[in-house]
């Protein structure tokens, strides 16, 4: 459960950041808090998992990475979290996840983001993650991005 602070908190922070040199601050000032009070109870709220992580959310089209694919693995399920955390670690998958599978139509397991330049560059990125899964990947695809989709976090509707 969270409580009024708690939540005065959450929704200042949902709509991102302000872009000052000092984003923090800035936001105890405007909730009447100490900064430091501020960053405690911040910290608090992430310790117990009401808020999992604080994360810049780029626009990689504007980054000049226009060619974006969800690779998808079917990955021996003994290996698949070993795997899955070697290919996450890796500087160009921006985020990768098991799912279960959804037999017979959908066999994979272990999903990977990755962006490029053009689909050229994607595949080659791809390729990287082949050679990691090795003998454990029974079959892969990939799903390339045809638009953006809004990205936004949980939203708590404000009380009025």
């Amino acid at each position: 459960m969270i409580n009024a602070s708690d939540r005065q908190i959450i929704e200042a922070l949902q709509g991102g950041l302000p872009l000052t040199p000092t984003p923090y601050a800035q936001v105890a000032e405007d909730l009447g808090m100490d900064e430091d009070a501020f960053l405690i109870r911040l910290a608090e709220l992430k310790s117990r998992g009401v808020i999992r992580r604080i994360a810049a959310a780029p626009n990689h089209y504007k980054l000049g990475m226009t060619s974006n694919g969800m690779t998808v693995w079917d990955v021996d399920d003994d290996r698949v979290a070993e795997l899955g955390a070697q290919i996450g670690a890796l500087p160009f998958v921006t985020h990768c996840y098991e799912r279960p599978r959804a037999l017979p139509e959908w066999p994979y397991n272990l999903f990977a983001m990755v962006h490029g330049k053009d689909r050229g560059e994607v595949e080659e990125k791809r390729a990287e993650i082949t050679a990691i899964l090795g003998d454990a990947c029974r079959a892969k695809d990939i799903l390339y991005s045809t638009r953006i989709l809004k990205k936004t976090g949980l939203r708590l509707k404000a009380k009025g």
